[in-house]
């Protein structure tokens, strides 16, 4: 006969299982928590029918959030780009900086 395990064990190995890395097995899991990997293969299934169908996302949304995510990228380095810019100004080591304001100041010039 089975073990009984309880509700919140069950719980949390399906969410470890389901949050796993991209090298870990579902057998791992299992072994890791010290249940066979059939168990847990019911487990998913049982979690899988509790939650209902998935939705699955039309391909014209797929297509946009690849987009939004490549220009979030985009924009995201045009930031870093303008960050370092404005440091580098901002520290006052640009050549013949003060040319200028000698200019300004003396009055001749402009």
């Amino acid at each position: 006969m089975s073990k009984p395990y309880p509700g919140e064990f069950r719980r949390d190995v399906v969410r470890v299982a389901r949050e796993r890395g991209p090298g870990v097995s579902v057998e791992q899991v299992a072994r890791d928590f010290g249940i066979h990997q059939a168990t847990l293969n019911a487990w998913l299934r049982a979690a899988d029918a509790d939650e209902g169908p998935k939705s699955i996302a039309e391909p014209d949304v797929l297509r946009e959030n690849r987009d939004l995510k490549r220009r979030n990228r985009l924009l995201e380095q045009e930031n870093e780009v303008l960050r370092k810019a404005a440091a580098y100004l901002g520290r006052g080591s640009l050549p013949g900086k003060g040319r200028f304001y000698g200019l300004v100041s003396s009055g001749g010039g402009l």
